[in-house]
């Protein structure tokens, strides 16, 4: 008996052998049910109205807008991860975060990431209060300005290696000193307690922050520079940076693009696709 049953079970294996040698191989399960791609965004929580954290505890912003609308496109998870500025180097080259997306500012660093093109016109001013008597720069000699640390601002009052922004230094060193401070928020602060007496910032952010405090304060006539803002990459990501800029360009096309700007008052700056 057990001999019989032995080749009844021997048959059976051997049956199965064959019928599964005919037949097709399965479908691959990871083409019906896709992977999601997370896509981290590092940014600058107090950087308004690019991305910045609301009454309501949420991070929002346009360029955090942007950024969900591509991934929307792609399929990709959002992750905002809020980082510190003078961090940002670190959170990228060790893949903490995919990309650095929140008013960056392309020039002078061309070199040193895989970039996007420049989605933004934008340049960097100085803001006083109204009531200050400062109505030009020239009225900034002997005062304390400050600047976000890291920040486009700072290079354009300190950074001079070809020569061609000597009216900037000289201006830097005709004030009594600059002070570095870690966020716009804080320059605010200090500026409306009298513990500085201008900003040099974004004119993008100014413009905003002027909207949100009333007419206490006001941009002098003029710039410090003038420069763009883009999507860095770490160095060498040429695949999700085009990957970003293609649904960027379609978003361009078929208006998405402006109807975000013009939510958040940039429409004007908007300069891809131009």
């Amino acid at each position: 008996m057990k001999k019989w049953i032995a080749l009844a079970a021997a048959a059976m294996m051997l049956l199965s052998l064959f019928t599964a040698c005919g037949k097709e191989p399965a479908a691959n399960n990871d083409n019906d049910t896709p992977k999601t791609t997370t896509f981290t965004v590092g940014f600058d929580a107090e950087f308004p109205p690019y991305g910045y954290q609301d009454e309501n505890g949420e991070y929002v912003g346009f360029d955090l807008d942007l950024a969900a609308e591509v991934c929307a496109r792609n399929g990709w998870e959002l992750v905002k991860k809020p980082i510190n500025w003078d961090s940002k180097d670190m959170e990228l080259n060790t893949e903490i975060i995919s990309c650095i997306w929140n008013g960056f500012t392309m020039q002078g660093r061309e070199d040193k990431y895989t970039w996007s093109d420049p989605y933004v016109d934008n340049s960097q001013v100085i803001v006083v209060k109204k009531d200050s008597g400062i109505a030009e720069y020239a009225d900034l000699a002997g005062k304390t300005v400050a600047v976000q640390a890291d920040s486009s601002a700072l290079a354009a009052l300190t950074e001079n290696e070809d020569g061609s922004n000597a009216e900037n230094i000289a201006l830097a060193e005709s004030f009594k000193q600059m002070v570095e401070v870690p966020d716009y928020n804080t320059a605010f602060l200090n500026l409306e307690a009298g513990a500085v007496d201008a900003i040099a910032m974004d004119i993008g952010v100014a413009q905003y922050q002027i909207s949100q405090r009333g007419d206490e304060f006001v941009i002098l006539d003029g710039t410090i520079a003038s420069e763009t803002y883009g999507i860095g990459f770490k160095l060498g990501n040429t695949e999700l940076r085009d990957a970003v800029q293609k649904t960027l360009n379609e978003m361009v096309a078929d208006g998405t693009f402006t109807q975000i700007a013009e939510k958040w008052g940039l429409a004007e700056a908007v300069c891809l696709g131009k």
